[in-house]
């Protein structure tokens, strides 16, 4: 990734990229589009990704969900991933990485990286101490847990048979530097 000479644009392969917080109504359209082009969820999983959007929309800040998308510029047009996180009700710094997701087509060539990089340093900037996100025990989410594991994220907890017999949940945390 290499910061461009525009203010707020990133290179990440042969793309430009504009990072933005601001939810706008299309996004639930995108978010399910990038959700559903992964392969990796339920129809009833994009859904609820897609509701997050509206719900931000409808509530603004006091939803607790934060968003940020990462828009391509052309020749690709738009946006290509995204992350959905938000403090965890009655803890002192601890927040939830609800999503990260990128478009499937985009897979590969460091957007993922980038966007949970970002997603972090918010994190950390909204006085965020530690991250915890949840992935799945199936074998389809390898990929998915050596992604966390290779950013800093440790295993803390598999709950089996959590979603489904034979699809357990993992717990995986990481401490952001103060």
């Amino acid at each position: 990734m290499r910061v461009l000479s525009s203010p707020g644009r990133l290179a990440v392969g042969d793309m430009r990229i504009c990072l933005r917080e601001r939810v706008h109504r299309r996004d639930a359209a995108v978010v399910r589009r990038i959700t559903d082009s992964s392969g990796f969820f339920s129809a009833a999983e994009a859904e609820v990704a897609a509701e997050l959007v509206q719900t931000r929309l409808a509530r603004g800040a006091a939803s607790g969900y934060y968003f940020l998308f990462a828009d391509a510029d052309p020749p690709v047009g738009q946006t290509v991933g995204y992350s959905c996180f938000g403090p965890i009700a009655c803890t002192q710094d601890s927040f939830d990485l609800y999503w990260i997701a990128v478009l499937d087509r985009c897979r590969g060539i460091g957007l993922g990286n980038l966007l949970i990089a970002q997603t972090e340093r918010l994190i950390q900037g909204m006085g965020g101490g530690r991250i915890y996100v949840e992935t799945s025990s199936r074998g389809q989410y390898a990929p998915t847990r050596h992604f966390y594991t290779g950013r800093g994220y440790s295993q803390q907890a598999c709950i089996p048979d959590f979603y489904a017999p034979g699809d357990g949940k993992i717990i995986y945390v990481k401490e952001l530097l103060k």
